[in-house]
């Protein structure tokens, strides 16, 4: 069975169609699956920042094409006119989200290789500008791929893997990241079961990671966040794998809200836990989890659950959309190049000096 057999049944979370981008509304999941054209560059804007399209990677495609849409009606411009638009385009798109670094490594590669661009007329950059955007889509595809390669050792017959969020087919233009493993396993028949936390507040986990992976015909079963020690106490757990939206240099990792704490679990009884992540989300520049900025959302995903509230009215909401984790919890990083391992900096630094988000 092909990774492509295996996911017949869900739509591309991105699509960029005769000349029109289109997206898979993820918070309408797993109640209905609804496509939308996104014809401005405010709609991309809205679509990454209200998460109907989310994922570090499946974000950074995204923005990519958010540019395209924003500069599809100025391919007449002069070249400097062109690129003072498209550096406007580009800030703006870049305020979406603040944490995970794809959408701003996205953005910076679109700038550099327009600028890079010896064409004089705004449609010629505007064919360059497209041609690129399809060239980080492909990209991203291919570099699940070799992610769900470079882990699928780790997954072994009649293991329990923990995951926590999304960081799956719908957080990416592939396979996912923390999925492609799971999906290069359960296409060779390997026989494990996965166990998907819901991930509070949103519950990514429960409408998206066990939706996709109910679809692929793997066996998952849905738990809620605070299960998850208890299953690892019970031996149900042999493997912990997440993604992530943004590594330091140091090897920290930047995950959804709760990744932290299922990493401490891990720690405790001494169950591996890897984070699977593209070079493009590696993010040299930044020394540690310390300087990673976390994004704080609205109250009302806390106070709120489908739309009716479950908390006290006026009561004070603390609602941060990630969490660090350091270096020293994490096992190794698998990547498109293979699995890092610690000293993660020496390591990160050696493999992907010229290559990441630097």
């Amino acid at each position: 069975m092909t990774l492509q057999a295996q996911q017949s049944s869900l739509p591309p979370t991105i699509e960029w169609r005769d000349g029109t981008l289109y997206l898979l509304d993820q918070t309408r999941l797993p109640r209905e699956c609804v496509v939308e054209a996104v014809d401005t560059v405010e709609a991309v804007w809205r679509a990454i920042h209200e998460l109907r399209v989310r994922g570090a990677p499946a974000i950074g495609v995204a923005a990519a094409y958010g540019l395209c849409v924003a500069m599809r009606r100025e391919p007449s411009d002069s070249r400097d006119t062109f690129l003072a638009r498209l550096a406007a385009h580009a800030a703006y798109l870049d305020s979406a989200r603040p944490t995970a670094v794809n959408l701003r490594w996205a953005l910076e590669r679109m700038l550099s290789h327009v600028r890079a661009e010896p064409s004089a007329t705004g449609t010629a950059l505007y064919e360059a500008l497209v041609a690129e955007a399809k060239r980080i889509h492909d990209e991203d595809i291919e570099l699940c791929a070799r992610i769900g390669e470079a882990g699928r050792a780790l997954i072994a017959t009649g293991s329990g893997v923990l995951t926590h969020c999304n960081a799956g087919a719908l957080a990416t233009a592939g396979i996912g990241t923390a999925t492609a493993p799971l999906y290069c396993a359960h296409r060779d028949g390997v026989a494990f079961r996965v166990y998907a936390d819901e991930t509070r507040p949103l519950l990514q986990g429960a409408r998206l990671t066990a939706y996709e992976l109910q679809q692929a015909g793997l066996d998952v079963t849905l738990i809620t966040d605070s299960m998850a020690p208890t299953l690892m106490a019970q031996g149900l757990i042999d493997l912990v794998i997440v993604g992530t939206d943004r590594v330091a240099a140091n090897g920290d990792v930047a995950n959804k809200i709760g990744t932290l704490g299922v990493a401490i679990a891990a720690k405790h009884f001494g169950i591996p836990f890897y984070v699977a992540c593209p070079s493009s989300t590696l993010d040299l520049r930044t020394a540690s989890g310390a300087e990673i900025v976390i994004e704080e959302r609205g109250a009302a995903e806390v106070t709120h659950l489908a739309g009716q509230r479950i908390a006290p009215e006026g009561i004070q909401v603390r609602n941060p959309a990630f969490d660090v984790t350091p270096h020293a919890l994490v096992t190794g990083i698998v990547t498109e190049r293979g699995i890092v391992r610690a000293p993660f900096e020496a390591s990160l630094a050696a493999l992907f000096a010229t290559g990441a988000a630097a």
